[in-house]
């Protein structure tokens, strides 16, 4: 059962401390008679690797595909790799001002929280659970299932269920590991950090030696080809902006970061130019070695290139891609766990995440699955930084000890909420599911937070129930998103 806490007033009307009332907990507030200072550890060299081991990962492998058929041409496909780079700079460097002037554990949650009130705080946490992070999981576990099943069919499609049910193991193995035993799987993501950094080099370097020989005929008239369309654009984004996500994880860790005003913007700014550089220098190896139509009609773009360029090695390039899957995977779900306090919110995270992942994973492609979770995931994250203008208005005194120019934070959410809004006609059916399931956010805050005057009977089934009631509640009164 959710314990009540008194609520707590303070001047800047914050909401602190939870009750079925309407209001939510702010993370700083859990344990008011103590306050535990976290030593500040993360350096600026740790916390650019932070920055750049959360974003690596199978983004770079999924997505050249999905913004080449949305663009229509090489040329607007590395420009929007380019323009998704610094418009993922622009937000990380928002969450930088609002990681130093909000220094409360929660992220997206807190901040929506100090802007808006509980209700969208609310929502947000309800789509995380329900909608980003198992389609999150799926999508990169499709990737992984590709990849790792690459090596024993390259002679020959691989049969999509035969993807599937690795995936399925995969996943699994993933969950039960960080259910059962946190430490190895931190053992584990280190050597997954280096197989990740591998594979992007080993996809670079002989792209690079290709240009310097003059491999450049799939250049040639780069913009030329199929014209793009205004419909396509918010999926290309959503491809793109996919590749880029994980800049925001360094607001979880602020309190422990040496100097943040100064260390936070250097951090985000290197380590998001190194990021998109590698980025853009993985797609111009692409293309120097296979030509548009040809990464179109891939199923797995690392290895039709590793193929042509690579020889009896290119073994190696798909062990190395499915490993960095893996890992994105492993660190996904080690970030939950690694915050968890409760152990029996663990095997909660297994009981709902589990299911919904199946069930994602069998009921969707790779493509389709990464629109519906990007609707939400962009929705909330523009709505952020919205907030982060809307706080400069309403409370003008509260300290910034790291401030943007307003342009970047207007240009950003608007960016977001346009292209969202545009993907409800780019790709109704499942940017549609997505908006559905946002909107039964409201219903349930008002069933599980306002409503505090619920029949015993429905207190007792909270109580009991290990299912999705109790975890839904649960993780909003412990919240780690």
């Amino acid at each position: 059962m959710v314990r009540k806490a008194a609520v707590m007033t303070v001047s800047n009307g914050s909401y602190l401390q939870g009750q079925p009332n309407g209001r939510l907990p702010s993370m700083d507030s859990r344990q008011p008679q103590e306050k535990v200072v976290l030593k500040k550890k993360v350096t600026l060299l740790r916390g650019i690797s932070i920055i750049i081991g959360t974003i690596i990962g199978a983004g770079i492998f999924i997505s050249p595909k999905g913004i080449l058929k949305n663009t229509g041409s090489v040329g607007m496909s590395l420009t929007v790799w380019t323009a998704c780079g610094i418009l993922s700079l622009f937000g990380a460097l928002c969450y930088a001002e609002l990681g130093t002037c909000i220094k409360k554990s929660g992220g997206h949650y807190t901040y929506i929280l100090e802007a808006f009130g509980p209700l969208p705080a609310f929502v947000r946490v309800w789509v995380e659970l329900l909608v980003i992070r198992p389609a999150a999981t799926a999508v990169i576990s499709l990737a992984f299932g590709r990849y790792i099943l690459e090596p024993f069919f390259m002679q020959c499609e691989i049969p999509e269920l035969a993807i599937k049910l690795i995936t399925a193991v995969g996943i699994t193995l993933v969950m039960v590991l960080n259910s059962t035993s946190v430490s190895w799987s931190a053992r584990i993501q280190i050597f997954l950090t280096f197989c990740k950094l591998v594979a992007i080099l080993i996809i670079i370097v002989p792209g690079v030696i290709q240009l310097i020989k003059g491999e450049t005929q799939h250049f040639r008239n780069a913009f030329s080809g199929n014209d793009a369309s205004i419909m396509g654009l918010p999926l290309a984004f959503y491809s793109g902006m996919y590749a880029y996500s994980g800049w925001f994880y360094l607001n979880f860790v602020t309190e422990e970061v040496e100097n943040p005003e100064k260390n936070i913007p250097l951090a985000i700014c290197i380590s998001m130019i190194i990021v998109t550089v590698g980025y853009v220098l993985t797609n111009v190896a692409y293309f120097t070695t296979i030509s548009a139509g040809e990464l179109l009609l891939s199923k797995a773009v690392a290895v039709t290139f590793a193929e042509r360029l690579m020889g009896s090695f290119s073994l190696a390039v798909p062990v190395f891609v499915a490993l960095s899957c893996f890992g994105s995977m492993n660190g996904g779900i080690f970030a939950v766990s690694r915050n968890q306090t409760i152990k029996s919110l663990l095997h909660s995270e297994f009981l709902l995440q589990h299911p919904l992942t199946m069930i994602m994973l069998f009921s969707g492609d790779l493509y389709s699955l990464l629109n519906f979770l990007s609707f939400a995931r962009w929705l909330f994250i523009g709505l952020v930084v919205a907030g982060l203008i809307y706080l400069r208005y309403k409370r003008p005194d509260m300290p910034r000890p790291f401030k943007v120019p307003l342009f970047i934070p207007a240009l950003f959410s608007f960016t977001c909420l346009f292209m969202v809004a545009l993907s409800l006609y780019s790709d109704p059916v499942n940017t549609g599911i997505g908006f559905a399931i946002t909107l039964t956010g409201v219903p349930a805050y008002y069933l599980f937070i306002v409503w505090d005057k619920k029949p015993k009977w429905f207190r007792k089934l909270l109580g009991k129930s290990p299912g999705v009631l109790v975890y839904i509640l649960c993780r909003v009164y412990c919240p780690i998103v």
